[in-house]
């Protein structure tokens, strides 16, 4: 519980410094940052712009498993999620953003996911809103 405490008065300033709200604030750069090039890149991403978990859609679950070890291959770990977690057709695989990553660790994941795309068939489009026709 006091290193929980200790975390938040680093986070709220109360320390006495700026790192708290530093860190912060490089997380949300760095995770709209991996958000905007991914969807530059035809796949497609859910979740709030400065969310550091950056969820990619696969949709189909026979990609899942092969999207991440074809990722850990490259020494990118992500998380995969699918059918019961979420609806059968929207698995996803989850990135983690921190403020520790540097500009150059965030370019050769992002270069190593959009490979991994490539050789799985997995960028889409944003999907048409079917949800809004009925």
């Amino acid at each position: 519980a006091q290193q929980a405490l200790s975390s938040l008065r680093v986070i709220l300033g109360q320390d006495g410094t700026t790192v708290g709200r530093d860190k912060l604030e490089r997380i949300r750069r760095n995770a709209a940052y991996v958000r905007s090039e991914l969807n530059k890149r035809d796949l497609v991403t859910l979740g709030e712009p400065e969310s550091p978990v950056v969820p990619i859609m696969l949709y189909q679950p026979a990609k899942l498993a092969l999207f991440s070890r074809l990722l850990l291959e490259r020494n990118v770990a992500v998380v995969v999620v699918g059918y019961p977690a979420t609806p059968l057709f929207e698995g996803r695989c989850r990135l983690c953003v921190s403020a520790a990553h540097t500009k150059d660790d965030l370019d050769r994941a992002i270069a190593a996911i959009e490979e991994v795309a490539d050789l799985i068939n997995a960028r889409f489009a944003r999907p048409w809103p079917w949800h809004m026709l009925g």
